[in-house]
């Protein structure tokens, strides 16, 4: 039974879901089908000629894919794996192999239930290998090859980085590590197509490619996630910085007449990832900007995984989240999404006592709790890389970062940070600054922060909505008793308040109005919308939500403003909405005015 699937294989992993971890698991045979790369990692079907079952490879058996050790239609022996559901779909399972062993090559074909009472399954001729020498190596390529791969030994193979818009002929060896999805346009010229692929080579420099129309139609169909090409007559220029995806000045066009060929019958390379870490505690500066950035971190904690309603589609996608710290001190959270929060984050999960290193490339930096991090499609996480940052930050933590106090890179964000970190000094202006430009964030919403009193609320105005408990939408109310809400599709009994409200403000230059949500409004009124809404509804000689509102007034604060533009009957309008809201620092006041009598005595 040595080169067989093991009999009813699939049903003992799944009957064995139940066992304890360290429970003896019984070994058994499948047979891989379906092997390919997703982000960046394996997955297959595993087989046992009745059943299949959806199954992921940890990212310590990629050199073993590559090097062709274990293959699509051949045999692996399972010796440790655990079987989770799909978040949102509790009849389908999924088997996360974290130790297997390769047993046979690729079989000619798919075993089938037919095949079963065979005695034997009949492998490929086991190839015979012959010492040769590197001219007939080479002879033997050349002659095999496809055309466009034969060109390309006959012409020197050019890196990327090496690659400019005055270049003459060129071709280049990439491994496709992300492709976009077809997308169509419409603009002065009329209607089309594009897409694009992020290309690597084997130095680890990226650059993105983009076919338009007919190219994306002839192309879009032969670039497959972790192949790799041989590419030439392609047109470079200076990289769109708004549509960019990777750190590289120029970006690559392909046109119908292109040559792109897959690199078959030879070695395939695995990239070397490049990165440029970003300090956690440095963070700060890149949030809400199109920049993404590489990080590495020792594992803190590891979250079970959830299940979260997509906006656009409703459909349940699988998230799990990780805190990373680093020598700073500092710790952040950092989100994965789909395959990176079943696979790889279940295999973070078991390791989590040992606090591994993991670097992670291609991250969005949200302001979510201050600062957070959240992968993406293109996001690239390397769990204990062989790097100097890896064993410094290694060595760091086995030595002193175990016992050393972490605190979150979000909660260090206070009013008189001079890190960049949306400080509430860097950027401020007066509020004539906006009443004197009232066409101020017209091509896209600009940041400010200001210092101003509340002047006034407006009591009779509509200052809250009511929302879903889990998810924070406007619900209606039910025909019958209870709350509707659209976002979870379910109906709940109760609701929450949640403020919507515009106030007046004022400093020495003007006075305007403020959008604040219900966070900021928080903070501003000094309770919450639903305890405000019950001092409304109380009756009495005083009247405790007047009296609340007048004492929200003529207090001073540092506001985080954004200002963009919004039509209302035809008409844009200036909208300034509140992102946060401080008390004042009278210390840190007092350095900056210090600092501006400083510029005044310079430039005088």
């Amino acid at each position: 039974m040595e080169n067989s699937v093991t009999q009813d294989g699939i049903a003992t992993v799944l009957s064995n879901q139940s066992l304890d971890s360290s429970s003896v698991r019984p070994e058994i045979v499948v047979q891989i089908v379906d092997l390919k790369a997703v982000v960046n990692r394996y997955t297959f079907n595993a087989n046992d000629g009745k059943m299949k079952i959806k199954a992921t490879l940890p990212a310590t058996l990629t050199s073993d894919i590559i090097s062709g050790k274990i293959q699509n239609l051949g045999l692996i022996r399972l010796l440790a794996y655990t079987v989770n559901e799909i978040p949102g779909k509790s009849e389908e399972k999924y088997m996360l192999v974290t130790k297997c062993e390769a047993v046979a090559p690729a079989l000619d074909s798919e075993i089938k239930s037919e095949s079963k009472a065979s005695t034997g399954i009949t492998l490929k001729p086991k190839q015979e290998f012959v010492a040769k020498s590197a001219s007939q190596i080479i002879n033997e390529q050349r002659g095999n090859a496809a055309p466009a791969a034969r060109m390309a030994m006959t012409r020197r193979v050019h890196p990327l980085v090496s690659l400019n818009p005055y270049q003459g002929s060129w071709t280049i060896k990439v491994r496709v590590t992300n492709k976009g999805v077809m997308r169509t346009y419409k603009n002065a010229r009329g209607e089309g197509c594009v897409f694009n692929v992020e290309l690597t080579d084997e130095e680890g420099t990226q650059i993105q490619a983009t076919m338009f129309n007919a190219a994306a139609q002839k192309f879009y169909d032969i670039f497959q996630t972790g192949k790799v090409y041989y590419i030439s007559r392609g047109s470079l220029k200076l990289a769109n910085k708004q549509f960019k995806t990777v750190q590289n000045d120029y970006e690559l066009t392909l046109s119908e007449n292109s040559e792109v060929e897959e690199a078959r019958n030879e070695e395939m390379f695995v990239p070397e990832i490049k990165f440029n870490f970003v300090p956690i505690d440095e963070l700060g500066a890149y949030v809400n900007q199109k920049e993404l950035i590489d990080v590495i971190g020792v594992v803190q904690s590891v979250s079970p995984t959830m299940s979260i309603r997509r906006r656009n589609d409703n459909e349940m996608i699988p998230k799990r989240d990780i805190t990373l710290a680093d020598e700073s001190k500092k710790t952040v959270v950092v989100s994965l999404w789909n395959d990176l929060a079943t696979g790889l984050g279940q295999e973070l999960l078991d390791m989590a006592d040992q606090h591994p290193v993991i670097a992670i490339k291609s991250l969005k930096v949200g302001d979510f709790q201050g600062v957070s991090l959240s992968t993406i499609s293109r996001s690239n996480v390397v769990i204990n890389p062989d790097s100097p940052e890896a064993t410094k930050l290694k060595s760091w933590y086995d030595s002193e970062g175990k016992e050393t106090s972490m605190s979150a890179i979000g909660s260090g964000m206070s009013p008189s940070a001079n890190n960049g970190s949306r400080s509430m000094y860097a950027d401020r202006v007066c509020l004539s600054h906006f009443t004197s430009n009232p066409s101020l964030g017209e091509d896209k919403p600009v940041f400010f922060s200001t210092r101003a009193y509340i002047s006034f609320i407006k009591p009779d105005q509509t200052m809250w909505y009511r929302a879903c408990k889990t998810c924070n939408k406007k619900v209606t109310e039910a025909m019958d008793s209870g709350y509707w809400c659209e976002g979870c599709q379910k109906k709940d009994e109760e609701c929450s308040l949640r403020y919507i409200m515009a106030v007046k403000v004022s400093d020495s230059t003007g006075e305007t109005w403020f959008s604040a949500f219900n966070d900021e409004a928080e903070k501003i009124i000094g309770c919450s919308a639903d305890e405000l809404n019950q001092l409304k509804s109380e009756e009495g000689e005083v009247n405790e939500f007047q009296t609340k509102l007048k004492e929200a007034t003529w207090s001073a604060h540092l506001f985080r403003v954004s200002v963009s533009q919004q039509e209302y009957n035809s008409e844009k309008r200036q909208r300034i909405t509140v992102k946060g809201v401080s008390p004042i620092d009278f210390a840190a006041e007092t350095r900056l005015l210090l600092q501006d009598i400083s510029k005044n005595k310079t430039s005088q």
